[in-house]
C-alpha cells in the first residue's frame, strides 16, 4: 500500500495531467457533433474487429446446431420446389413481400447483448456495403432492430429489447395496429400498446409489421399475442406479444434497403417546415 501512495505521490503532476486531458477531450467530444461521430465510428471499427474475432470462435462451437438449422431449412426450401408445376424451373423465393432480392444486405450478428434495458447488436457489415441509419434487420423468424450506427465495416443496430425501440406494428387478422416497445422484462416478449379497444383481440393473433412505416416492408412477422391488458389511464389494449424470434441467438440476418425512404422523408420534413 505505502508503495502505491509513494507512486502516486512521486507522478502526481503526470497523472494530473492525464485526468485533465481526459476531462478536457471528453468535454471536445461531447459538445462537437463532429469529434462525437468520429470517436463513435473509429469505437465500431475497434469494437466491430474484436467481436468479430470472438464470434468466430463461437461459431465453431455452434457449427452443430448451424447445420441442423441450414438442413430444415433446406427441407423448406425444397419442398417448395417439388410443389412447383415444372420441378424443372428453379423458383424464386421472396418471402419478403414489396421488397426486392437486390433490395436485402445479407450479414451476420458478431455480437448481440439481451441482459440490460438498452440492447444493441453489432453486424460484420457497415457503409461500404451499402447500410445506412434507421434501415430495418429482420432474419427468417421476424423483425430484429433497426440500423443505429456505422463505420465502413460494422454497424450496431437498436435490438427490439432495447426500451427506447418504438416500431409501428398491427394485428394481422383485423389491420388495427399499435406501437411495438419492451418493458425490459423478457427476452422472449414484447408489448403492442396503444391498440383501440374496437379491435377484436384473442389470445394467439398474429402480429406483424404495418404499413406506416418507411423502415420495414408491411406484414414482416413478429410474433402471437399471449396476453391481453386494458390501460385503465388510456382505456387502450396493451398486449403481450411472444416473439418469434429467440433474440438471444441470432446468426445471419438481412437488411433491408428501402430505395424510397430518402425521398419519403425529406417530404414528410418539408410538410413540417410549412405547417
Amino acid at each position: 500500500m505505502q508503495q502505491i501512495v509513494n507512486f502516486i505521490l512521486k507522478n502526481s503532476n503526470r497523472l494530473l495531467f492525464l485526468l485533465l486531458l481526459v476531462i478536457s477531450l471528453s468535454l471536445t467530444i461531447q459538445s462537437h457533433s463532429y469529434h462525437k461521430s468520429k470517436v463513435i465510428s473509429s469505437a465500431n471499427f475497434f469494437t466491430g474487429g474484436i467481436y468479430e474475432r470472438v464470434n468466430n470462435i463461437n461459431e465453431y462451437f455452434n457449427l452443430k446446431s448451424q447445420n441442423e438449422e441450414l438442413a430444415m431449412e433446406n427441407a423448406r426450401l425444397k419442398s417448395l420446389l417439388f410443389n412447383q408445376k415444372d420441378t424443372t424451373k428453379l423458383p424464386e423465393i421472396d418471402s419478403i413481400k414489396g421488397v426486392k432480392k437486390t433490395d436485402i444486405i445479407v450479414s451476420k450478428v458478431i455480437h448481440n447483448s439481451y441482459s440490460v434495458f438498452e440492447n444493441y447488436l453489432t453486424i460484420n457489415n457497415g457503409s461500404a456495403s451499402g447500410i445506412k441509419r434507421n434501415m430495418g434487420v429482420i432474419n427468417s423468424a421476424g423483425i430484429v432492430g433497426i440500423v443505429d450506427k456505422t463505420s465502413k465495416n460494422y454497424a450496431t443496430i437498436i435490438s427490439i429489447l432495447n426500451v427506447k425501440s418504438q416500431i409501428n406494428a398491427k394485428i394481422k387478422k383485423s389491420n388495427h395496429f399499435g406501437s411495438l416497445v419492451w418493458n425490459g422484462k423478457s427476452t422472449g416478449f414484447v408489448q403492442l400498446i396503444d391498440v383501440p379497444r374496437l379491435a377484436g383481440v384473442r389470445k394467439g393473433d398474429t402480429i406483424v409489421t404495418g404499413g406506416q412505416s418507411i423502415i420495414f416492408p408491411e406484414n414482416i412477422g413478429i410474433g402471437t399475442i399471449d396476453k391481453v391488458y386494458i390501460d385503465d389511464v388510456t382505456n387502450y389494449y396493451t398486449l403481450d406479444i411472444k416473439l418469434f424470434n429467440d433474440m438471444t441467438n441470432l446468426g445471419h440476418v438481412y437488411i433491408i434497403k428501402n430505395k424510397d425512404a430518402d425521398e419519403i422523408t425529406k417530404l414528410e420534413n418539408q410538410n413540417k417546415k410549412d405547417e
